[in-house]
Order: C-alpha cells, then structure tokens, then sequence
C-alpha cells in the first residue's frame, strides 16, 4: 500500500474489491441511451479477468475514489490480446522490444476534485513500470459521448502537437471513426481550451511526451469517443521522470497483492 495526502494505494486482492472497482466504472461511464441495464450495476467485460486492478481510497472512510485496470505483456508481439487491439490495428507496435502495459478503465469519482488521486496514480504506475522494466504504456483516453463537438479545440491540438510517430501510428479498424484532422478544422486555435477539454489523464501522458492516434473511435459500449494513446517511457524527460520517482515509495511493491 502507498499513500499521498489523505488517499492510499493498493492492488485489488480479491473478486470482491474488483468487483468494487466495476461499480465505480459504471458511474464514471453511463449506460448510453436505449442500452441494456448493466447486471449488478457493475462495468465489466471479459478483460478484466486479464488484469490486475489498481485501487484509490480515502483512508478516512474507505471509500473508492479512483481505479484503473493494467494488462502486463511481454512484448509488443503480444499486443493483440489488448483491449485496445479491438478498435486499432496495431500492427506496427508488434516490433517493440520489450516489456509493454496496458493502462485502462481509468477512472476517478466525479465528485473527488483532488489533485493528490492522480498524483498517487502515477506514483504506484511509477513502481510498477520500474519494477517490470515497462517500456511502453498504452491504452485508450475516453472522451464522454459520441458527439466530437464539445473536444474540436483539443483535437486541433493533438494534432498539430501529439500524433504517433509514423513508425507506431495505429492504423484504422473500427467502423465508427472521427478523423481528428477532419474534426480540428472547425475549431478556433486556442492552446488553453484545447487542454481543458483533455481528460486529465491524457493531459499527463502528454505532459511527459505521450502521443495518440490519428482518429478517434466511436465506443458505444461505454458511451465514449476515445483515442488511442501510447507513452514510450525513454522518451519521458529526465526532471519528469525525477519527480515521478520522488513520488513513488522506494520500497513499495504495488504488485504484491495480486501474486
């Protein structure tokens, strides 16, 4: 377990705090109109058997403020057993040597405002990217609803600023996509809103030299647009990766409680 300010840190250890995990999602991701109840009011899918599942509480009243899911592969030849191989053809990241993980399903209460959730969220990724020898993170940044009105000024900016490297760029394979260079061109060029609109988590990959996707995909299992978004931990900057590991405990072993 880990802590920063008033919440700790830990990996769910048994079916009962993933399926707590499952619960949060389905209040941080909506049933889109006309779909089928969830069972049990829960967010799950076959990957989540896959995953291990990262937990946020407040140690006060031990309530779940935060999760996320994370599918550890060996390499990128083992890329299409991802979440994220459903919606994109990642065929050009198979060649990536090394040890990959899949960050997904990340999530914070809407009613927690504390910046000290995402803070700890990168402290225990932090670990657990040392400790595997992680050299790639990836996964999918979700943007809620299907309309790309309300996201065009951050789209312009991923454009102009954060698209994949030709040699990794995702190629296209679901049949609901948003072209973001298409989408950008009706959007002012205005920096500070086109942050705004990111999801705070890929405001952070970002911030230490992530990149996404041309397009966005339409997800009408979750009621999101979201794009594919990968972080190529060499390329992270040096006084980042310093903070990130004055963050993170020295002698945290985040993955313990799943072995």
């Amino acid at each position: 377990m880990d802590q920063v300010g008033r919440y700790t840190f830990r990996i769910a250890a048994c079916a009962e705090e993933v399926a707590e995990a499952q619960a949060l999602r389905h209040r941080c991701f909506p049933l889109p109109d006309g779909a089928a109840p969830r069972p049990d009011g829960r967010e799950a899918d076959a990957f989540d058997r896959l995953c291990q599942h990262g937990l946020v509480r407040d140690q006060d009243s031990g309530r779940l403020v935060a999760c996320f899911r994370l599918l550890l592969l060996n390499d990128g030849a083992e890329i299409g057993r991802s979440y994220s191989a459903q919606f994109y053809d990642l065929r050009r990241l198979q060649i990536f040597a090394g040890p990959i993980a899949e960050l997904g399903r990340f999530c914070i209460d809407p009613d927690v405002k504390d910046p000290d959730v995402l803070r700890l969220v990168w402290a225990a990724l932090t670990q657990i990217v040392d400790e595997r020898r992680v050299g790639l993170l990836f996964g999918c940044a979700s943007f809620s609803g299907y309309s790309p009105a309300p996201y065009r000024s951050a789209f312009r900016l991923l454009t102009q600023k954060s698209l994949a490297p030709l040699r990794w760029r995702p190629r296209q394979r679901a049949k609901e996509i948003l072209g973001l260079a298409r989408e950008a061109k009706a959007a002012s060029l205005d920096p500070r809103l086109g942050l705004m609109q990111l999801p705070p988590l890929l405001r952070s990959y970002l911030a230490m030299g992530g990149w996404v996707s041309d397009h966005a995909v339409i997800d009408r299992s979750l009621g999101t647009l979201h794009v594919f978004t990968g972080l190529e931990i060499a390329r992270i900057p040096p006084a980042r990766k310093r903070l990130l590991r004055a963050l993170a405990s020295p002698g945290l072993a985040v993955l313990k409680a799943a072995q």
